[in-house]
């Protein structure tokens, strides 16, 4: 028997990497997608209003894709977790502008655990045939669920919402924000796996017919969906149309300290809906049909205050059509609301609607004695807003007007049944002085966008300090204002009465795509689980 020899030309098979190099092999492996898990959150942002980037969208979940496909479900918790925070971080600064960043940071890493779920549940079905439509829908469901909790749920930041400017809008008219969150990230991840596929035919000249075909059609059925949905957007005027004045009276200063020059404000509004009815008498301006004010546009309560009462009844009376003010009331029994009040000409004050999805820590505070421990902060809010309960739908020289108040614009329910309890067209008024300059006022007119599509109406979104506008029901903007100016628009808009499908659905469409989520989750669940027993039977 001879022995073997190693020649020195060739490389020891036996002998393991220097210690450095695999640590640092191993650091890179766990780098590399956390960084990108974090950068494509940031993209993610830089797809939203103010910019009209829509389509980052696409690579930015094709990105999340990568990092997550074929990941243990710890991996995909920490991906997802840091996908969310270079999401929502950039996106919700607005909310430390004036009170600092600690509240800012809070709610961004809270709102970022929900997405940390959805990126463990993305890894465990990143195994199953049809990997996009699972994980599509899981990201649904995620925003499903960001939506109602805690304290009444933050969609702030539902992928609908930076859409207001791209190809798939129309698909709000189909079924709501749910269903066009839901093409555009489908189309993302399968854009992903068109690319694997196509790395893999290369690599291994071999085609997997069956993974192809899926990862083609989740990017061709959103996009052929959105053009065959384009039918359901429409201007018609199928009930006449009116003419609507838009009110934006401006405030003394931005930030938290306006609310203590709160006859400044109410001043401001009046002054301007003066202005504007000397130049209605003058020929120089349509004289409206209706008048809308933002919120907050009296925050003297004109029931309990004669002055501010009389202030209002003089700009009613000037314009000479039935306004729709902003203030803030108090009734008999000493709750507090923000309020909008429908204010005739002739009859005065004829019907109010209460804001029905106040803000936490916003309007009001929740788990005070709790927060208070922490925080000195919550003492700014005083005393807490009371919930209406009744849908705001105010007729104004005979149109049907809904009322949805400015955060409540967010929330899917609180504009669709104003629009099932008759509105033709929707009013968003809106404070926005607190937030000063930031994106939130785009972010938030993007809202009214989407609406406008979804439910087929012109939508007015009338703000105190801008940037207000007049929406068009294809969301188009036909009118808006800028910054920190008094101004009023003044618009002829369809009336509609039709409802698209995505009014006359409502939830459903959200509750199947959440169905199909726990479905796609608990066949990855069993399936894990079996391979698990078998492993452990060999």
């Amino acid at each position: 028997m001879t022995a073997t020899t190693t020649s020195v030309d060739e490389p020891d098979q036996l002998d393991p990497q220097p210690p450095q190099a695999s640590r640092a092999t191993r650091l890179l492996r766990r780098f590399v997608p956390a960084a990108v898990a974090a950068l494509s959150g940031v993209l993610l942002y830089v797809s939203f209003p103010p910019r009209t980037l829509w389509w980052l969208a696409l690579p930015a979940f094709g990105a999340l894709a990568w990092c997550l496909r074929g990941r243990t479900w710890k991996a995909g918790l920490g991906l997802g977790y840091l996908f969310g925070l270079g999401f929502l971080l950039p996106l919700l600064v607005w909310t430390g502008v004036e009170v600092g960043p600690g509240p800012w940071l809070a709610l961004a890493a809270v709102e970022a655990v929900f997405v940390a779920l959805v990126g463990a549940g993305i890894a465990a079905v990143s195994r199953l045939p049809g990997y996009p439509l699972w994980a599509a829908a899981l990201w649904i469901a995620g925003e499903a669920a960001r939506a109602r909790v805690p304290f009444s749920g933050f969609p702030w930041g539902k992928i609908a919402f930076g859409q207001a400017d791209g190809v798939f809008l129309p698909l709000a008219a189909l079924g709501g924000t749910p269903v066009l969150g839901f093409a555009v990230v489908l189309c993302g991840f399968g854009l992903y796996e068109v690319v694997r596929q196509a790395v893999d035919v290369r690599a291994t000249r071999a085609l997997h017919r069956g993974a192809a075909a899926v990862a083609a059609l989740s990017v061709l059925v959103p996009v052929v969906g959105a053009f065959a949905a384009r039918p359901l957007v429409s201007d018609e005027a199928e009930d006449g149309t009116a003419t609507i004045a838009a009110i934006q009276g401006n405030v003394p200063r931005a930030g938290l300290g306006f609310n203590a020059q709160r006859r400044a404000v109410l001043d401001h509004h009046v002054r301007e809906t003066e202005r504007l009815a000397a130049e209605v008498k003058a020929g120089r301006v349509a004289r409206p049909d209706l008048v809308l004010w933002p919120e907050n546009s009296s925050d003297i309560d004109p029931f309990a205050n004669p002055d501010a009462r009389l202030a209002i009844e003089g700009a009613v009376k000037a314009i000479d059509a039935p306004v729709s003010v902003g203030g803030v009331v108090e009734n008999e029994n000493g709750k507090l609301y923000n309020e909008q009040i429908l204010w005739d000409p002739k009859k005065g004050p004829t019907d109010t609607y209460d804001k029905r999805q106040i803000q936490p820590f916003g309007e009001y505070i929740p788990l005070r004695s709790l927060v208070s421990a922490f925080s000195s902060d919550v003492d700014k809010v005083r005393r807490d807003f009371s919930r209406g309960t009744d849908p705001g739908v105010f007729t104004m020289a005979g149109t049907k007007v809904g009322i949805a108040t400015c955060y409540e614009a967010a929330f899917d329910w609180a504009v669709r049944d104003t629009v099932t309890n008759g509105a033709q067209i929707l009013s968003v008024p809106s404070n926005n002085a607190t937030f000063d300059r930031s994106e939130m006022t785009y972010q938030q007119l993007a809202m009214s966008r989407i609406r406008a599509v979804e439910h087929s109406r012109a939508v007015a979104v009338p703000v105190t300090s801008g940037v207000s506008a007049v929406i068009m029901p294809d969301g188009k903007i036909r009118s808006k204002t800028t910054w920190y100016t008094a101004d009023s628009l003044v618009e002829e808009v369809p009336l509609r009465s039709s409802q698209t499908p995505a009014t006359r659905l409502g939830v459903l469409p959200e509750g199947i795509l959440v169905l199909i989520a726990a479905g796609g989750f608990g066949w990855a669940v069993t399936s894990a689980a079996r391979a698990r027993r078998s492993t452990g039977r060999k």
